[in-house]
């Protein structure tokens, strides 16, 4: 193995541009580790290594010439199978795109390249992104790179698999659900879902192309790296206005407090207490407070008054029944899938679990949605962002799990998932932590914060301020300099 593969992207860079090494030395060494792990994994779905080469060719001709691309000037990167890019296939592990060619780049992924990332290829994710595991019609299913029978997480696990594993130095997920944060936690990467409109979402899927723009809420790009400073360049790069999304306002990037672990005054929930976690979830929650704690660090155990769970998850199901009603064709196919879904979250796990944020509530709304109901449900939901704002002030971040479990073994798609004996609905167990900032917009940084007996990551959510993005990864790195989390899995 290269170590070339586990340095982070600001590193090869650095390392680049002082002639230390070649792009070409650093895309060859990404690419053997890819072939190497890849057919365990399959973390990558389209691989492109001929244009790959020729781009860090390019990119060591240009440095030669006293040209600098930009900050990451030769840096290898993969992107999800969701964001377009120009000339090659991108098919959001949907059988209807698996020959799809796009003409044009999606903006985050534009931005990237343009900032001169080479792209290696695209990975692989839940089909549509629409699952907490990465599987679809298309591609083999995503496996764990510290346990080939448990999943990566979804719907981004190839992303967080492949960054975890050394394929690539940054990618870029999506997260409407929990998709970037999910499978950071369970690969043991740092993954960063932004504030709700702050990068553009042009040029990417669940909306199949062609059909209207109806994901314009709750839906964020996000980013995977092997560092926070990678999570802060990369989301720097992305971030911003685009004449393509008018949505997206020109609020610009926020400068950091500069305050010190010690001046901190930090929330803290080990656990929501309608959706248990784990054991060994709760176990390095509460480790994390007292290792910040010896640090000096200020933490009080908190929640917002008035913290209804099953309000707030039942609110985020009736917005996404909203939202993805016309992103895709009504065809037999995605008829029967959605059904599946809605049936096993209403029948599978514990029946009082089942009652939060359950689809089939919503089911007559679903098949018949009403424009006075969509505006009822967006006006909640400013109710509730106004409400998190409001009680978020008061603290620079709020610290707690990123779902009820650690990574669990292959199982089918949405059936229930075992925690301590207790059968948890797939939705619940994997989205009960992550949901309720979709729904209020708030950004929040996922860190690798421990490990299970048996040697799964853990990874903790830091929720901060919404557009107050820097200051919330500097905030981070505070804390992550404390615990220091980060590994890579063995024998990669």
């Amino acid at each position: 193995m290269s170590q070339l593969v586990f340095q982070t992207a600001i590193e090869l860079a650095q390392m680049i541009r002082a002639r230390q090494v070649s792009a070409v030395e650093v895309v060859e060494a990404h690419l053997a580790q890819i072939a190497q792990h890849n057919s365990q994994l399959n973390a990558i779905c389209t691989l492109d290594a001929e244009n790959a080469r020729l781009r860090a060719q390019q990119a060591d001709e240009a440095l030669a010439r006293g040209e600098i691309w930009g900050a990451l000037h030769g840096v290898p990167i993969t992107i999800k199978d969701i964001f377009e890019t120009t000339g090659l296939r991108t098919t959001a592990g949907y059988i209807p795109l698996k020959n799809y060619i796009p003409q044009q780049d999606a903006t985050a992924a534009g931005r990237l390249k343009a900032a001169g990332a080479v792209l290696l290829g695209k990975t692989n994710l839940a089909e549509l992104a629409a699952d907490y595991q990465s599987t679809n019609s298309l591609f083999p299913r995503v496996n764990n790179p510290w346990n080939l029978n448990y999943t990566a997480g979804g719907s981004s696990g190839g992303s967080a698999a492949a960054v975890a594993a050394g394929f690539a130095a940054l990618d870029l997920g999506n997260d409407i659900a929990g998709s970037v944060r999910q499978p950071a936690h369970f690969c043991g990467v740092y993954g960063l879902k932004p504030t709700d409109r702050r990068i553009s979402l042009a040029g990417t899927i669940p909306e199949v192309p062609g059909m209207p723009i109806c994901l314009r809420q709750m839906m964020t790009v996000g980013c995977f790296a092997r560092s926070l400073a990678d999570l802060q360049l990369c989301f720097s790069l992305i971030a911003g206005a685009d004449p393509r999304r008018p949505d997206v306002p020109p609020v610009p990037l926020d400068t950091p407090s500069g305050k010190s672990l010690q001046q901190l005054k930090i929330a803290w929930s080990e656990a929501w207490q309608a959706v248990p976690v784990s054991q060994e979830t709760r176990k390095a929650m509460q480790t994390v407070r007292q290792q910040l704690e010896q640090a000096g660090a200020r933490i009080e155990p908190w929640q917002p008054a008035n913290f209804d769970l099953s309000a707030i998850l039942n609110l985020y199901t009736r917005m996404v029944a909203y939202i993805n009603n016309y992103a895709q064709p009504k065809d037999r196919y995605n008829i029967r899938r959605s059904l599946t879904l809605i049936l096993r979250t209403a029948t599978q796990g514990d029946k009082a679990l089942r009652q939060l944020g359950n689809f089939s509530n919503f089911l007559p709304e679903l098949l018949n949605p009403s424009l006075k109901g969509y505006f009822e449900a967006l006006t909640e939901r400013d109710q509730w962002i106004a409400a998190i704002d409001t009680a978020l002030a008061a603290w620079d971040v709020w610290l707690c799990p990123v779902a009820a479990t650690p990574a669990f073994p292959h199982c089918p798609a949405w059936s229930a998932v075992d925690i301590d004996g207790t059968a948890y609905p797939h939705g619940i167990a994997n989205g009960a932590y992550t949901m309720p900032f979709n729904l209020s917009g708030h950004p929040a940084v996922v860190i690798p914060i421990a490990q299970t007996s048996n040697g799964l990551p853990i990874g903790m959510q830091i929720v901060g301020q919404r557009w107050r993005e820097i200051e919330l990864l500097a905030i981070a790195q505070e804390i992550d300099q404390v615990l220091q989390g980060f590994r890579h899995p063995p024998s990669y």
